[in-house]
C-alpha cells in the first residue's frame, strides 16, 4: 500500500559496498537518529524511508535500500540496482580493501542501471574510529579518497554513524543532486522505471494538492536538506 505522506518526488536510492563497511548503521542514524554498538549483518535488501525537503516547498521521498555486501547475495541485489537513480557507494575508513572495491561496486552499479543513469556520492564510513587512538586505525587518507571521488565527478563524505557526523551531508548532497537534474530535465520520469516518480503533492492534471501526513509511520521523518558545501 502507498504511503499517503505529502510529496513532490519519490526518489529510489541503494547503498552498496562490502559487507560491515557500516551501510546499515549509516542508514539507521539518517532515518531514525539513532544507532548501535553492534549490528547483524543485512541479508538480502532491506528497506527504509524518509521524507527531506529540498527547498521552494518542494518535499522528496527517499525510498532507501540497504543491500548486503556478501557474495552470496549478489544475485538477489542486483535487481535492485536497474530501478535506481541514486547511489551511496559505501567503505570503511579502517579498511582499506573496502575502498580498493569501491571502483568495482560503481562499475557493477552502471551495468545493471544502464540504459538509465544514475548519481552517486562517495562515503567514507566510521570516521570516529579513524579519529580515535591517534589516526592509527584510519588506513584511507581523506586525500586519496577525495581525488577519486573528483576523477569520478561524485560528491564525497567521511560520516560516523556513531556521531552523526557527515550522515546529513552525505544524503543531502546526493538529494540535491538527482532534484537538480530533475529541474534541469537531464533526468525524467518514465514508463517501466520506478528510479523517479511523482508523488502525492501532484494530482492528475499535474497540480500540487496537500495529503494527510502518517505520523506513526516510523520509517518516515521530516527534515530540512541543508544547504552545504560538498567535502
Amino acid at each position: 500500500m502507498d504511503d499517503p505522506v505529502d510529496f513532490d518526488y519519490q526518489f529510489r536510492v541503494i547503498l552498496i559496498g562490502d559487507s560491515t563497511v557500516g551501510k546499515s548503521s549509516l542508514l539507521r542514524k539518517f532515518v531514525d537518529d539513532a544507532f548501535f554498538d553492534v549490528s547483524d549483518p543485512t541479508v538480502g535488501v532491506d528497506f527504509f524511508a524518509r521524507v527531506v525537503a529540498v527547498g521552494n516547498g518542494r518535499r522528496v521521498k527517499l525510498q532507501l535500500w540497504d543491500t548486503a555486501g556478501q557474495e552470496r547475495f549478489r544475485s538477489i541485489t542486483k535487481s535492485y540496482y536497474r530501478n535506481s537513480v541514486g547511489v551511496v557507494v559505501a567503505y570503511d575508513i579502517c579498511n582499506v580493501a573496502s575502498f580498493e572495491r569501491v571502483d568495482a561496486w560503481i562499475k557493477e552499479a552502471k551495468r545493471h542501471i544502464e540504459p538509465f543513469k544514475a548519481s552517486f556520492v562517495l562515503v567514507g564510513c566510521k570516521r570516529d574510529l579513524a579519529e580515535a587512538d591517534n589516526g592509527n586505525s584510519r588506513e584511507v587518507c581523506y586525500e586519496e579518497a577525495k581525488r577519486f571521488a573528483d576523477f569520478r565527478q561524485m560528491p564525497f563524505v567521511e560520516a560516523s554513524a556513531k556521531t552523526g557526523e557527515g550522515v546529513e551531508k552525505a544524503f543531502s548532497e546526493l538529494t540535491r543532486r538527482i532534484y537538480a537534474g530533475v529541474e534541469s530535465g537531464e533526468y525524467a520520469l518514465q514508463d517501466g522505471w520506478d528510479g523517479i516518480k511523482k508523488g502525492y503533492s501532484f494530482n492528475n492534471n499535474g497540480l500540487r494538492r496537500r495529503s494527510p501526513t502518517h505520523a506513526n509511520n516510523v520509517h518516515l521523518r521530516e527534515a530540512e536538506v541543508a544547504d552545504s558545501k560538498c567535502c
